[in-house]
């Protein structure tokens, strides 16, 4: 079983004619594996709470990227002795391969859910609480938004600015609250599906 607790709770607000966002941070462990999934772009606060679960960056084994946006993704090459996934393919250093849908040495699975980018997928952990759905920007707000977590309809249709394909990502959606038992959005608060 797998052990998830998400160090960064992601946000998005708006900021001086900007926006100031990072997105969620989750570790998953698992058989001695210790897994970060979108390791955002705040690095001290990242710094931070890996150092407050007594972890250094040489000891994160692999990096999930639900997508490529820089609020997701940028803090990747921070873990050096990484490997690097995405919705297909194992990154080590310059060599790539497939990972079949699963994080090496793992149970940990990475699934396809495109829509907000077209590339996107999702990871799911079998933990003792249930099954976890690490949903990248699936699912989002902004931290004015009123969150509905437990109104399916919000879910769905809640419109995201950035999708790419608004009819896939509704497809995305559901398939994940098909699945999950509770839902790290990329910005919000982890919610019971």
């Amino acid at each position: 079983m797998a052990e998830v607790k998400v160090l960064i709770e992601g946000y998005a607000r708006e900021s001086e004619g900007g926006l100031l966002a990072s997105s969620s941070v989750s570790l998953i462990r698992e058989n001695g594996k210790n897994i970060i999934v979108d390791p955002g772009i705040n690095r001290p606060l990242l710094l931070e709470k890996l150092e407050s679960e007594g972890l250094a960056l040489t000891d994160i084994d692999f990096v999930v990227l639900t997508h490529y946006h820089p609020d997701h993704a940028l803090l990747a090459s921070i873990f050096e002795g990484a490997a690097i996934l995405d919705n297909t393919t194992i990154y080590k250093n310059d060599y790539e391969s497939d990972h079949g849908g699963v994080v090496p040495g793992t149970a940990v699975k990475i699934i396809s859910a495109p829509g907000h980018a077209h590339e996107h997928c999702v990871v799911l952990a079998e933990t003792e609480k249930g099954k976890i759905v690490i949903a990248g920007d699936v699912f989002w707000w902004m931290d004015e938004e009123n969150m509905k977590p437990g109104d399916i309809d919000f879910l769905l249709n809640r419109k995201d600015p950035y999708a790419k394909d608004e009819k896939v990502l509704m497809e995305s959606r559901r398939k994940i609250l098909e699945i999950a038992d509770y839902v790290v959005p990329g910005h919000g608060r982890m919610f019971e599906a």
